[in-house]
């Protein structure tokens, strides 16, 4: 009876636990709506302050919303570290350790971008007249967008690894999977319109090779949350950006 009742209580909260796994999708679904509205609102134009060192569309990408959104993800990579460990235990500490690493790049590739890309458009509107905007252009157009890339890469890499790691132990209802498709979709757009619309670089190659992993890892461990979710968002946003830019051409 005690046993029965001890499964029960765990299977409760592990339930519980896949509860807080969409919340946390649906946080990062939320913060890629409100940075659109960021970006494209004439009310984030105004600066933050008097000596008008930042704008406050700048502000939000490079603290709140970027804040907000690793926030979530670290809640999301806890909760699925609450799972059975189902794989090698020595792989969990290097794991963790990719996860911080490409936190610290994600947060200093939006401090570089944000400032640089701000300085860009206020004083080198005109492109590398002098040494000043050459470098300012670098820093937002190039290096800040090496260091993003790298961090989105291992953060999420790092999260796809610990599902793999700590799976799912149970089927996945009809409603789960709508609700993991339609976070999902959220984040193929955001890909979509980077990738549609802009010129493309490494942007391509990193969304390719994680969406790559997504699907073999998915392929390997079925029925894992977070594998579907990667899956369906970078496989769907690759998938529309090859329709669109094929009927553009």
């Amino acid at each position: 009876m005690a046993a029965t009742v001890l499964k029960n209580l765990h299977d409760t909260d592990r339930a519980t636990s896949l509860v807080r796994i969409h919340w946390w999708l649906s946080v990062q679904t939320l913060v890629i709506l409100l940075g659109s509205l960021n970006r494209l609102g004439p009310w984030a134009l105004g600066y933050v302050a008097a000596n008008q060192f930042l704008r406050w569309v700048d502000f939000h990408n490079m603290l709140t919303l970027p804040l907000i959104g690793v926030t979530a993800l670290y809640l999301l990579k806890k909760e699925l570290e609450k799972g059975e460990m189902q794989g090698r235990r020595s792989l969990h500490l290097p794991l963790n350790l990719i996860f911080i690493c490409g936190l610290y790049l994600f947060a200093v590739s939006y401090g570089s971008h944000e400032t640089t890309n701000y300085l860009h458009i206020r004083f080198c509107s005109d492109g590398a007249v002098n040494d000043l905007c050459r470098i300012i252009i670098f820093n937002d157009d190039e290096f800040s967008h090496w260091l993003f890339f790298a961090g989105f890469a291992l953060l999420n890499g790092a999260l796809m690894l610990l599902q793999a790691l700590f799976p799912w132990p149970r089927r996945l209802s009809r409603s789960d999977i709508a609700l993991l498709t339609g976070n999902a979709l959220f984040v193929a757009l955001g890909i979509f319109a980077n990738l549609g619309f802009e010129e493309i670089g490494l942007d391509l190659f990193v969304v390719l090779g994680l969406a790559l992993l997504a699907g073999g890892l998915l392929w390997r461990r079925s029925n894992q949350p977070l594998l579907i979710y990667y899956t369906i968002a970078y496989g769907a946003g690759l998938m529309a950006t090859v329709v669109y830019r094929s009927l553009s051409y």
